[in-house]
């Protein structure tokens, strides 16, 4: 007996369809703080990324499970910093993750728990994964929107709230951009 489909990957869009597919949207005016220069933006109901993942049936936290997901963030800057993900560490924090690009252009930002960090570049057709112990967040730095896939275990749960980003990522001219320290 065929199993009927539940979510369908759409490649076009990219986009997953189906019932089954849940969908969240990440406004400027609920993380505003994490930008160097929130004082130059005055639009804050601006959304700057969207997710739309599928669950499997499972609920977070319970072990043995996939996820599966896509992450969409949009082009733009607050003052010069392009736009960003909140990003986190998992709260089980040994947990990985698979991240692969599938439009646009960015950057995942890696930090270890010895506080380096690694910036790797996403494109589409581009393959990245995260290890455990290691915050990570998307940033957009081209033109259109940038989407990017993913899958993790379900017990490995999100924290936004222990993880550190010593870097942030500004333009500078039309096509290049500039990383810089930060000590927030």
């Amino acid at each position: 007996m065929m199993r009927k489909e539940i979510i369908h990957f759409n490649p076009i869009l990219p986009k997953l369809d189906g019932e089954a597919v849940n969908y969240s949207q990440t406004k400027l005016e609920s993380y505003v703080d994490y930008y160097q220069n929130r004082d130059q933006e005055s639009d804050l109901s601006k959304v700057i990324y969207e997710v739309e993942y599928h669950e499997n049936g499972l609920v977070e936290g319970t072990k043995g499970g996939l996820f599966l997901g896509i992450s969409h963030v949009m082009p733009g800057t607050v003052g010069n910093e392009f736009y960003m993900t909140k990003g986190h560490i998992h709260q089980e924090k040994d947990t990985g993750e698979y991240y692969w690009g599938m439009k646009g252009r960015g950057l995942l930002l890696l930090v270890f728990e010895d506080g380096t960090y690694e910036l790797e570049e996403v494109s589409q057709g581009s393959i990245h994964y995260i290890p455990g112990n290691t915050s990570h967040r998307l940033i957009n730095i081209g033109t259109e929107k940038l989407s990017v896939g993913a899958c993790w275990l379900t017990e490995s749960g999100h924290d936004y709230v222990n993880c550190h980003f010593p870097v942030r990522v500004f333009k500078k001219g039309e096509k290049t951009f500039e990383v810089s320290n930060s000590t927030t």
